[in-house]
């Protein structure tokens, strides 16, 4: 009998590792969008009033960005502490088990309160499972492994719209989590990485969040922020409000926000691909992010200077929009690889909810800049505002990219000092 081969033992187990990290993202953005997609039913359902929603809907948004804010920090640490196995699975059981208390809400706290917890642990997923796979692979791979994982992740945001389509909210809340405890069972073959095993033994400091703060890598952590802060934009602000653009523009008021949101999702996990494979084929990060920011330039003019449209093109417009900031895989993995093994965790997990963190403060500079009669490019309060968030969004990143190191096929083996 042919016994298999240690190097296809080996194989099996990195993308067994590729595999469950994907789906643990998978669950996270279910979960993420799940709560846009039901908010209004849900809030409705505990006897929240109409005149009240905004309200409410705010008080929890925060609590959830808040959450996400801490467990960035906590997860982060944690891993390059403790271990990215064990803590990405603490962070699948959190958000998995709070997933299905949320079906369970009676009152505005209490959502507010499990909203809180599953920002904590949906923060800590992306970074831990990027470093992990990251770690895992062989360094001229490693994109491939991170694209799989962001691409399978975005796509939850199409599972959660479809899981709602059939069933009431406190059902996909509690699906949501069944799906995050099932990938607690697949991971009895999931390794911890071995540079992580290296560095056990070494005194050097772990999870530090005071040596990213010394001057030679602040720099860098900056800017590895800056590259991402465009995604964020234009999900947070374009299609997020893409009903109220196509109304004001004149166009169909048929637009429904969770069908912009899905279509963008679409293609965000379209554009995570080709980025990633991009990323391969040009053996660059820097010029495939380069690439997707002027693409952003683009469908992002377009969408906001396109007169009366239909709700279809809206649709169209969201999917293209979602696309052309789909690099989000590489931007996480070209942050990761930016620092050494001891950092690497706590660097790749505070930085993505950093940037969904920046987006506070940019929905802040829009509502101000719509309501401002003295700074109105065009006839339109919100595309006016659009304009100049977008161009300062668009700026930070290019003026980011010029400070950030290429990493493809570095070498990730070795600690910070």
């Amino acid at each position: 009998m042919v016994q298999p081969s240690k190097t296809s033992d080996v194989s099996s187990r990195i993308w067994l590792t590729v595999l469950v990290c994907g789906l643990g993202y998978f669950v996270d953005i279910y979960d993420l969008i799940l709560f846009s997609i039901v908010r209004p039913e849900s809030l409705r359902a505990i006897g929240v009033l109409p005149s009240q929603l905004q309200d409410a809907s705010e008080i929890i948004l925060n609590a959830q960005m808040v959450g996400m804010l801490l467990g960035g920090l906590l997860f982060g640490v944690l891993a390059d502490r403790r271990g990215r196995l064990s803590v990405l699975l603490g962070s699948i059981l959190m958000y998995s088990i709070m997933n299905i208390a949320n079906a369970f809400v009676t009152t505005v706290p209490m959502y507010a309160a499990f909203r809180f917890l599953s920002g904590v642990g949906l923060a800590g997923e992306l970074g831990v499972a990027i470093t992990l796979v990251s770690e895992v692979m062989p360094k001229h791979s490693r994109g491939y492994g991170t694209t799989i994982v962001a691409s399978m992740g975005i796509l939850g945001a199409v599972g959660a719209y479809v899981v709602h389509q059939m069933s009431d909210w406190r059902v996909a809340f509690i699906i949501g989590g069944v799906m995050g405890l099932c990938l607690l069972v697949m991971r009895v073959r999931v390794r911890e990485s071995g540079m992580f095993n290296r560095m056990e033994d070494s005194p050097v400091a772990r999870g530090n969040i005071l040596m990213i703060l010394k001057k030679h890598r602040l720099g860098t952590y900056l800017s590895s922020v800056a590259i991402g802060v465009p995604i964020w934009f234009v999900i947070g602000i374009l299609v997020t409000f893409a009903p109220e653009f196509t109304k004001e523009g004149g166009g169909s008021l048929d637009v429904v926000a969770g069908q912009a949101v899905m279509w963008a999702y679409v293609g965000l996990a379209s554009g995570d691909l080709v980025s990633g494979l991009l990323s391969q084929f040009l053996k660059s990060r820097r010029r495939t992010i380069l690439v997707f920011p002027l693409m952003t330039t683009g469908t992002v003019a377009w969408y906001l200077f396109t007169p009366a449209k239909s709700a279809y093109l809206t649709y169209l417009q969201t999917a293209a929009l979602g696309f052309s900031a789909g690099y989000w895989a590489v931007f996480v993995t070209t942050a990761a690889e930016q620092f050494g093994t001891n950092l690497r965790a706590t660097v790749a997990t505070t930085i993505p909810n950093v940037v969904r963190g920046g987006l506070m403060p940019a929905l802040l500079m829009f509502a101000a800049l719509r309501k401002s009669d003295s700074i109105l490019l065009t006839g339109q309060p919100l595309v006016s505002g659009a304009i100049i968030v977008g161009c300062v969004s668009l700026i930070i990143a290019f003026v980011g990219l010029i400070f950030i190191k290429e990493t493809y096929g570095k070498e990730l083996d070795y600690l910070e000092h």
